[in-house]
């Protein structure tokens, strides 16, 4: 009998006891604003801050409504305004250039390399050609390129780094916490990343100005002194005149959910390695599908699997997509011709007005993507490896195509 994979590619774990008890007490005393707080009361927001800013290493920390507003927060904090060019990742989700152009910025894309990470050559020049300062760089799908190069080349073209760390909360590049590069770095709580609370965001900072500038951005009103993770008061002195609140904040009902949620990141990361892992073995050395490779010095987060169809026909790819969803295997293809549910790619963006960038749009026309919920065992993640290996070898052998592009899953 042909083996059927029966699991949820969209179904998350559920919210610790612990955290539902510290939600249950912020709806029963009613105060789920960040500032509404009874005397002597420290707000789970500003808790939340101060312990996430503990777990990377960073100086001040700002909770916010969404990782979206993150990193549009932090390229205002930093000083883009409209009209400024700002360097991104081709290959990333719409929210990253979207918090750009939400500003009035102009997003300049850059070419992916096979290793889905950003191509470091294809920056400088698009750094040289557009004379833009400022990089949003996307960990995207939790590739983390070679930080110590990036770095290093963005310090001597004099461009700032923003990460997004939507998809590496967690992860590493020699030891170094995704996002403690940059000069900021936005993080995401959305339900499929790697804590919950449906929606919600995190930027971390170092910058005392910076971290200022965000704080009031956010909308604390002249409220600053109630943060526990922020500079102190003095910093807000000379901008509080002059910063717009742009209401972006975090409610304690979504921190309370979160803080019990940050003690479980590092055995969360330790599962879903795991998982990815029995993936990979199950996919490895499968004739024209290739793996992509993990350098020695990251410390990955397995919450997405990728794989390459290089070259590849688009009716094959879509046999490959269709013949897995029937047989419970959930598959996204970003070179789909329209964006379906989350998938979507830069020449989608029409709103950027991007140029054409043949080598991505070589690397993203096989490019294979998987959710991987930790509600999956390895067990579940061997079945659905033996699945997709059977029906790309059976796709090959049989030359077939789709008529028509597979429906993709959200």
């Amino acid at each position: 009998m042909m083996e059927r994979f029966t699991g949820s590619f969209t179904q998350q774990e559920p919210i610790p006891d612990a955290g539902i008890e510290a939600a249950l007490a912020v709806l029963r005393h009613g105060r789920l604003h960040r500032y509404n707080t009874a005397p002597g009361e420290l707000s789970e927001t500003a808790l939340l801050e101060e312990e996430f800013a503990s777990l990377t290493g960073a100086r001040y920390c700002l909770a916010v409504a969404s990782g979206g507003y993150a990193m549009a927060c932090a390229l205002r904090a930093i000083g883009v305004r409209a009209g400024d060019r700002v360097l991104s990742n081709a290959f990333t989700l719409a929210p990253v250039p979207g918090a750009i152009a939400s500003i009035g910025a102009v997003p300049v894309f850059v070419e992916v390399a096979e290793d889905l990470t950003i191509d470091l050559a294809h920056l400088e020049q698009q750094a040289n050609a557009s004379g833009a300062r400022v990089l949003l760089l996307s960990h995207m799908r939790g590739h983390v390129c070679d930080m110590d190069r990036l770095m290093a080349l963005c310090d001597r073209l004099g461009v700032t780094v923003v990460e997004d760390c939507a998809h590496t909360m967690g992860a590493t590049w020699k030891g170094i916490p995704s996002g403690r590069h940059g000069k900021v770095a936005a993080y995401s709580m959305q339900t499929y990343k790697h804590v919950n609370s449906g929606e919600g965001g995190f930027l971390i900072t170092d910058d005392p100005q910076v971290a200022a500038r965000a704080v009031l951005l956010s909308g604390s009103y002249m409220l600053y002194a109630r943060h526990r993770a922020a500079p102190p008061p003095e910093a807000f002195e000379g901008i509080r005149l002059d910063t717009p609140n742009i209401s972006g904040r975090m409610d304690n009902l979504r921190a309370a959910i979160l803080r019990p949620q940050l003690p479980l990141l590092a055995d969360r990361v330790r599962r879903w390695g795991l998982l990815y892992r029995s993936l990979e073995a199950g996919l490895t050395e499968t004739p024209g599908l290739h793996l992509i490779p993990r350098p020695a010095h990251e410390v990955y987060v397995g919450s997405s699997f990728q794989f390459l169809l290089r070259d590849w026909p688009a009716g094959r790819i879509q046999a490959v997509i269709a013949r897995c969803a029937a047989r419970g295997v959930e598959l996204k293809w970003f070179g789909a011709p329209d964006p379906v549910a989350f998938t979507s790619r830069y020449d989608h963006w029409r709103y950027a007005d991007p140029a054409p960038l043949p080598q991505t749009d070589r690397v993203l026309a096989g490019l294979i993507d998987m959710r991987v919920p930790l509600t999956f065992t390895p067990e579940d993640c061997a079945l659905i490896a033996r699945i997709i290996r059977a029906e790309v070898l059976a796709v090959q052998q049989s030359g077939e195509e789709a008529a028509t592009a597979a429906p993709l899953a959200d």
